[in-house]
């Protein structure tokens, strides 16, 4: 009837001069692990060709979203358009492990770097330092490298782990120096561990 055409040709009118948003859409990026780490600059390419410029900030997380505006779904009507939504995948790294804002890095020193100490060159996620290793360091030893973890506000620390590592060919004049050394020191580094079962 009259009536209801005329309520349902207002109706419909009212609804396409409504301005509506678009939608979000969502992206998924893998980001270098060191790039997470620092912060990097990405640029994506878009379904319909156009460019879009990715600030990866310093310490994102794996998961984490990030939104760029106005790269979604065009709007309705004059509408604004909605929102990229880009989850990051972090990848992993040889040498680094990231928890929370802490990078932990394995160490290997030599024998004589454990018994005598020395100066090591360490690699951290913006180059390499120097550090010092302190006498009788033992493989397991943590030292800590403050402000040299995630960066960002708050700056993480890097955690290296002394791994003592034997030269690959045990040379005569090192055994018989061990061997000299056992009959003359009664150390046993398991000794804390008798009468534990």
């Amino acid at each position: 009837d009259i009536f209801s055409q005329f309520f349902t040709r207002g109706g419909g009118d009212r609804f396409r001069n409504v301005r509506m948003r678009g939608g979000d859409i969502r992206y998924h990026l893998r980001v270098d692990f060191l790039d997470a780490v620092r912060g990097a600059r990405r640029t994506l390419t878009l379904p319909d060709g156009s460019p879009m410029d990715i600030e990866i900030p310093a310490g994102v997380e794996d998961g984490q979203v990030l939104r760029v505006r106005g790269k979604g779904a065009p709007g309705l009507n004059g509408g604004e358009p909605g929102d990229a939504l880009i989850e990051m995948e972090i990848g992993e790294h040889p040498v680094f492990r990231r928890e929370g804002r802490d990078i932990h890095v394995d160490l290997p020193i030599s024998i004589d770097e454990a018994v005598l100490g020395g100066k090591v060159e360490v690699p951290t996620p913006t180059g390499n330092v120097t550090m010092t290793v302190p006498a009788g360091a033992s493989s397991g030893r943590t030292l800590r490298l403050r402000g040299k973890g995630v960066q960002g506000r708050t700056k993480g620390d890097e955690l290296v782990h002394l791994s003592v590592v034997l030269p690959e060919r045990i040379d005569p004049e090192l055994e018989d120096f061990m061997r000299r050394w056992r009959e003359q020191h009664r150390y046993d580094p398991r000794r804390p561990m008798k009468g534990a079962a």
